[in-house]
């Protein structure tokens, strides 16, 4: 699996994203649970990879929820002052 880079990932679905967040987590864990077992990583670089893309993820996932909190206040600002 490639690299997901913030760009793409801006332009992905949530249930995408989503998909492809469980995706990561499962191979994250394949391959930590074959670490432990004693086995050596094929490629050690590749579990640094997987972290960093889930972190992308889940950070993409806090902007995208920041900005629809910060539409949503400023829709309830606009509500109020109408009502006024």
């Amino acid at each position: 699996m490639a690299v997901l880079r913030p760009s793409e990932l801006r332009k992905m679905q949530k249930k995408d994203a989503d998909k492809r967040l469980l995706e990561l987590k499962l191979e994250l864990a394949k391959i930590k649970g074959n670490v432990s077992m004693g086995a050596s990583a094929q490629s050690p670089g590749r579990i640094k990879e997987i972290r960093r893309a889930i972190a992308r993820i889940k950070t993409i996932e806090t902007e995208n929820k920041g900005k629809t909190t910060a539409l949503a206040k400023r829709l309830v600002l606009k509500e109020k002052e109408k009502e006024k």
